[in-house]
């Protein structure tokens, strides 16, 4: 495939006629991406899994209609009777919490890669593109937050500007950039030296189109990928923060739940287990819709 069929989603196959005189026409990248990915059993999978928790995180709470801190019944009461999944230490339904969580949770997952989006992008995009000192610039403040451990960073972030959703989502958006950010720089510096790119800059057009709609579009098989492993990668990091209390208490996450409930958890398996399989499935989805952007992206087995 050619740069400029790439660049376009144009699949190179020539028009086949058939026997009876049926032509069939090529399918575009685009198609070829969907056929493939639907074809894959597993990550079709990981696609109805991440549609359940998004419908649940959406309506759950409206057609639940239950309040997730109200005391409903008796406290530490075992999962599979009068409640689906059990009572916490404090008498709330712990199914409630996993519905109500589930919100919280996606909503600073995706809103964390938005910020790691933006800001490794726009570093990655600009050091591999303009090279030089700037190059040299951007990398020296990439490696810097690379080197700094990312836990001790979001929590210091928290502590200063107190603990709560938007600085919880600052925190690990602002520590998560620095990969994707490498990423979009050895895509940039391979790209734009291809022909597409420099014909484009021959017939005058400017920095900007080069960059954001010559080149990255081209870049971002990979870039895709990155950006769904890094939710997956934000949902983690988000129970670990909550884990160690520096989240808003009146909002809960599936990662709070099990921050409340870690000294039962000998003598109430449930109110950890069942939050804590709630983060494993979904990042768990999430992984194998990356492993099958992987395949589906790779022009390699597109040909095949």
């Amino acid at each position: 495939m050619s740069d400029e069929n790439r660049g376009h989603g144009i699949s190179n196959r020539p028009e086949v006629e058939e026997a009876g005189g049926t032509v069939i026409k090529p399918i575009s990248g685009l198609q070829e991406t969907v056929l493939m990915f639907c074809g894959n059993p597993v990550a079709v999978i990981g696609a109805v899994g991440i549609t359940i928790v998004l419908v649940v995180s959406i309506f759950g709470p409206a057609v639940l209609g239950a309040d997730p801190f109200e005391m409903v019944g008796a406290p530490l009461s075992e999962p599979f009777g009068e409640f689906l999944l059990g009572t916490d230490f404090l008498g709330r339904d712990v199914f409630a919490g996993i519905v109500y969580g589930a919100r919280p949770t996606m909503l600073i997952a995706i809103s964390s890669t938005l910020i790691t989006v933006i800001v490794g992008l726009s570093i990655g995009a600009m050091s591999g593109f303009y090279g030089g000192w700037v190059d040299a610039t951007l990398m020296r403040v990439t490696e810097f937050f690379q080197v700094l451990p990312s836990i001790v960073l979001a929590i210091v972030l928290v502590a200063v500007f107190e603990p709560g959703l938007p600085s919880i989502v600052f925190a690990i958006g602002i520590t998560h950039w620095t990969s994707l950010a490498r990423l979009t720089r050895a895509e940039f510096l391979k790209i734009k030296e291809r022909e597409l790119v420099l014909a484009q800059r021959a017939a005058g057009a400017t920095n900007k189109r080069l960059i954001w709609f010559v080149i990255l579009p081209n870049a971002l098989p990979p870039l895709i990928i990155s950006m769904t492993l890094t939710v997956g990668i934000c949902i983690l990091f988000e129970a670990a923060l909550s884990f160690l209390g520096l989240n808003d208490p009146d909002i809960i996450t599936w990662g709070l739940m099990i921050g409340l409930s870690r000294d039962f958890f000998f003598e109430a398996w449930w109110t950890v287990t069942f939050p804590g399989l709630a983060i494993l499935l979904t990042v768990l989805c999430i992984a194998l819709i990356g492993d099958g952007l992987n395949d589906a992206l790779n022009p390699k087995l597109r040909q095949r």
